[in-house]
């Protein structure tokens, strides 16, 4: 697909060498290294308790290395630190009580800080004629499609997603998959846990985690 018209991301690298992660005082992953360049995703693989989860929260910084090094590179050194990634974990931070827009619109001041246009990224999320309603009526599809607005809403250049097509059919799977498709078209980066098969076009890696015996 021609990239002609699409704005470029800002060009950012990730480097994991020697990677030691533990949890609970239990060992979950040792001496894992991988690289990945702009326009590249991930697939990470492996089976429940073998370290998928555990990986994207370290590389989001919210879990410290027991050994070695991850590094992201390019990565404006004067912007707030993590502010080039978006972590969207596998339960959907998803407030009831508030509506559909007022859910997609605090992630936005978190995360952007700028106005945005929430109708628009809600449409191009399928959940355009819902953003009245209270988030709490909507089916789990509709809230994991919620979640993944804020990919759409503010433009970042690394995702770290956790299942991501969770909850969805096969129509909100094929979308997960057009929308990891165009950020790396884009020159983005993308991490996956995922148990299931994604579509998606261009750069794609695999990497099967097996815990501490990897």
């Amino acid at each position: 697909m021609n990239n002609e018209g699409l704005s470029r991301m800002p060009e950012t690298g990730l480097g994991v060498s020697a990677l030691a992660l533990s949890r609970g005082g239990r060992d979950i992953l040792t001496g894992l290294s991988f690289s990945l360049e702009p326009g590249t995703a991930l697939m990470l693989r492996g089976p429940n308790g073998a370290g998928k989860s555990t990986l994207l929260m370290a590389l989001a910084g919210l879990l410290d290395p027991r050994a070695g090094r991850i590094d992201h590179t390019g990565v404006d050194l004067e912007a707030p630190k993590y502010g080039h990634l978006h972590y969207v974990a596998h339960a959907p931070a998803i407030k009831s009580g508030l509506s559909v827009a007022e859910n997609l619109k605090f992630w936005v001041d978190v995360l952007a800080g700028a106005p945005v246009d929430i109708g628009a990224a809600l449409s191009q999320a399928g959940l355009g004629e819902l953003g009245g309603i209270d988030a709490g009526l909507l089916s789990a599809g509709q809230t994991r499609r919620l979640a993944l607005a804020r990919l759409i809403a503010v433009r970042r250049p690394l995702w770290l997603l956790d299942e991501p097509t969770s909850a969805l059919d096969a129509a909100g799977a094929m979308w997960v998959g057009a929308l990891i498709s165009d950020h790396l078209r884009r020159g983005g980066l993308a991490v996956i846990a995922t148990h299931l098969d994604i579509a998606v076009d261009g750069n794609v890696k695999s990497l099967q985690l097996r815990g501490s015996a990897q």
